[in-house]
Order: structure tokens, then C-alpha cells, then sequence
């Protein structure tokens, strides 16, 4: 009996140092990003015995089976699918703000307003230097605030660009990792502390490569992880030990597109969807900021040429260029204005071809059109902010989800720390009451 107790005992004190072990693990790890709590799964031992009837079990102890990582796949699979969502919506929100600065900032409506205004002044005296200088200035103002906004535009695009190829890289480079993650998880003894903390890298790679991409992750018998862009019937990113590249292309227009291995693929989610539906919007924006502008230059050069300056010429161009980032001053001085029909002889004060640059500025509208084009890029970073809003709340309540499930509470953990070394000193007197058994049957007389 007594040999069976110190068996049974042991057994129990293996288990419960085990178990104290884990527990003090799950404190120390606590606040550790990725660090999924761990238990210990335990299993009675049982045999039997050439007295006892057919059947019948004689428990003999414990054993740890192996030590449990408290994840739930669902979970983690909606951390993954709302954070890429929250990522998309944060990159969108981010880039359109930038869009929004570059044409809002540079005051480009205020100068056309400004120009059109001095048109409108000039009318009272055509004939006026200073008015002449000064409408021949606005135009100026208003040529140079449009080749800023372009700037601006441009600077956005190349910032966007740089921060979707860094997402590409980064997704590349986690896709490696995940891979050596995969290979060493196939050697791993199940159950094992190794296995457990390789699985709480493949889980955070999967997280971080979720933030960049949309991804689908199968996880295999083996506990290795294979990832497909967008969904599971979407090209391969990353199969065991072996990976594909994501790779990012520019077209002409400023957009970008993306492929895996050569293959086109479309993201709809992650932070480089996002930088790439910004990168549209850009090139939607810059073509109707160049659309003004050359409606600009069109109008104010065409009405120039059917009138006469204040020297009695024929009307010259008051722009050259033809879209927001070439568009420039071509006269020298305000004397060059048409503001007289043709067929006016010098100092004319006779405003005919000015009424109608007034009348065709009026016709169309580049002051209108620009607001349009500010409300309509103000209206997307508002719609976006508030789908940023809802979707963030929808990740954050997947992150606490996650987190109470397989998060490590720290109550519980002193409680299991009491509980098992108290199991711990159990055995030990369990040993100790074998000891003194054993010792007063062998000083029997």
C-alpha cells in the first residue's frame, strides 16, 4: 500500500508543479501581446489488478495529458475579418483628409471667386491701369493656387503610393515568418509549451498580415497555417513552408492594382484596400480639378481673342497650359487685356468683350464647379469618418470578445496559484503518511 501511495502521490505532485508552472507562466504573460492563456489538461490513471474482479479499475494517480492554449478559432477569426475592415476605413478616412487639405487649404475656390470678382471691378473703368494690374494679379493668384492644389495632389498620391508598396512589403515579409512558423510547427511535440508559443506566433502573424489584406486562414491538422488573399478559393499566399509575392503595380493615372505571384488580385479589405480606393478617388479628384482649369483657360483665351487690348491689338491668351499643374500667366502686363470688341480703336473704353468674359465666366462656372468638387470630397471624408466609427466599435467588440475568452485573468490565475500549491503540499503529505506507514509496518514485531 504503501508503494501505491507513493506513486499516487507523486504522480499528483508532478501535476501540480506542472500546473503551477503554467499558472505562473499565464501571470507573467499577462499583459504580453498575443500571449494566449494556457491550462493544463490532466488524466486519471488507472489499472488493474489480478484481484479484483473483470472490469474493475484501480486508480494509480494523474497524469498532465498536455498543456491547453484557450483559443477560439471563430474568435479569432472575426479579430482578423474586423480588424482588416477597421484598417480599410482608417486608410480611406486618413487619405481623404490629405485630399481634402491639398484643395481646401490652397484656397482655390476663394481665388477664382477672387478673379472673377476683379472681371466683374475691371467693368467700371476698362480702361483703369490699376484695375488692370489688379485683375491681371488675380489671375495670377488663381493660376498659382490651382498648381498648388495639383502639387498637393500629387505629393498625396506618392504618399499613398509609398504607404501601399510598404503594406505590400510588410505583407511579404510576415508571410515569410508565418512560413518558418509553419515548418517548425510541424516538427512540434503535440501539446508541448514549444508548440504552444509557436502557436501564439502563427495567430499574431495571421492578426498582423490581417491588417494589411484580406485574408482567409486555414488551419491544418498539423496546426500549420495556410493563407489565401480575399478568400479560400483566392490565390495561395502561403502553403506550409512555402510562400508566394504580393506585389503592387502603378498605372498612369496614379492608381494601383495588385497581383499574387503574376496573378491580379482585388483586395477589398486591410489598409492597402484602403490607400488603393483613396488612390482612385485622387485620380477621380485631379481630373476634375484639371477639367476646371482648362475650362478656365478655354473661356478667358477664347473670349481674349475676339476682342482688342488697350493698345487696339488683337487680343493675345491671358493663361497658358492646359490643365491645374502647367496652367500659368502668358501676358506681360494688365495694358494686354481685351476688354474692347474688335474693331475698338486704342484706349477704348468700350467693355464689350469684357461683359462677354463676364457673361462666359458666368456661363461656366468654374467657382461653382470647384465647390462641387470640395463638397464632394468633404462628403466622402464625412461618409467615411462615420463607417470608420461603426466599424472600429464592431472590431473593438471582437477584441474584447476575444480577450475574455482567451485573455488571462489574473483573479482566477491566484486562485489557481493557492489551488495548486495546496495540491502541491497535499502530495507531499500524501508521501510523508506513505513514509510513516511503511515504517510502522516494518516495526512490527
Amino acid at each position: 500500500m504503501a508503494s501505491d501511495l507513493l506513486a499516487i502521490a507523486k504522480s499528483g505532485a508532478r501535476a501540480a508543479r506542472t500546473a503551477l508552472d503554467v499558472t505562473a507562466q499565464n501571470i507573467s504573460n499577462a499583459s504580453s501581446a498575443g500571449y494566449v492563456r494556457r491550462s493544463v489538461s490532466m488524466q486519471e490513471v488507472s489499472s488493474g489488478s489480478r484481484f479484483s474482479a473483470l472490469g474493475d479499475l484501480n486508480l494509480s494517480g494523474v497524469r498532465v495529458s498536455g498543456v491547453v492554449r484557450n483559443a477560439d478559432a471563430f474568435r479569432q477569426s472575426e479579430v482578423r475579418r474586423t480588424g482588416a475592415d477597421s484598417a480599410r476605413a482608417n486608410a480611406e478616412v486618413r487619405g481623404l483628409e490629405n485630399i481634402e487639405s491639398a484643395i481646401e487649404q490652397t484656397q482655390v475656390y476663394q481665388s477664382i471667386v477672387a478673379f472673377e470678382s476683379s472681371v466683374q471691378q475691371l467693368l467700371a473703368d476698362p480702361t483703369d491701369g490699376s484695375l488692370r494690374a489688379a485683375t491681371l494679379e488675380s489671375a495670377r493668384t488663381m493660376a498659382n493656387t490651382l498648381n498648388i492644389a495639383s502639387n498637393s495632389l500629387d505629393t498625396a498620391g506618392k504618399g499613398l503610393r509609398f504607404e501601399a508598396q510598404d503594406g505590400v512589403d510588410q505583407v511579404n515579409r510576415i508571410a515569410g515568418e508565418l512560413a518558418r512558423v509553419n515548418l517548425r510547427l510541424s516538427r512540434a511535440s503535440d501539446a508541448s509549451n514549444d508548440q504552444s508559443s509557436l502557436l501564439d506566433q502563427r495567430d499574431t502573424l495571421l492578426e498582423q498580415m490581417s491588417q494589411y489584406v484580406d485574408i482567409s486562414a486555414t488551419i491544418n491538422s498539423d496546426k500549420t497555417a495556410s493563407v489565401t488573399i480575399g478568400n479560400p478559393t483566392g490565390p495561395a499566399l502561403v502553403v506550409g513552408g512555402a510562400t508566394a509575392s504580393l506585389s503592387m503595380a502603378t498605372a498612369a493615372d496614379g492608381t494601383v492594382s495588385f497581383a499574387v505571384d503574376g496573378s491580379a488580385v482585388a483586395l477589398s479589405s486591410g489598409s492597402i484596400a484602403g490607400h488603393a480606393q483613396v488612390l482612385t478617388k485622387l485620380a477621380e479628384t485631379k481630373t476634375n480639378l484639371d477639367a476646371i482649369a482648362a475650362e478656365v483657360v478655354s473661356v478667358v483665351n477664347a473670349t481674349q481673342a475676339n476682342g482688342v487690348d488697350l493698345d487696339g491689338n488683337p487680343g493675345q491668351p491671358i493663361f497658358s497650359g492646359t490643365t491645374a499643374a502647367d496652367i500659368g500667366i502668358a501676358l506681360a502686363n494688365g495694358r494686354g487685356i481685351a476688354t474692347a470688341p474688335a474693331g475698338a480703336g486704342a484706349n477704348s473704353r468700350d467693355p464689350g468683350n469684357l461683359v462677354a468674359l463676364r457673361t462666359a465666366l458666368d456661363t461656366s462656372n468654374p467657382a461653382t464647379a470647384m465647390d462641387s468638387l470640395l463638397f464632394d470630397v468633404s462628403s466622402a471624408v464625412s461618409g467615411r469618418k462615420i463607417t470608420r466609427d461603426a466599424l472600429d466599435s464592431i472590431a473593438s467588440t471582437a477584441r474584447v470578445a476575444l480577450e475574455a475568452q482567451s485573455g488571462v485573468d489574473l483573479d482566477q490565475e491566484a486562485v489557481n496559484l493557492v489551488r495548486f500549491q495546496q495540491a502541491f503540499q497535499a502530495n507531499g503529505r500524501v508521501m510523508q503518511v506513505a513514509q510513516d506507514l511503511f515504517d510502522t509496518l516494518m516495526g512490527i514485531r
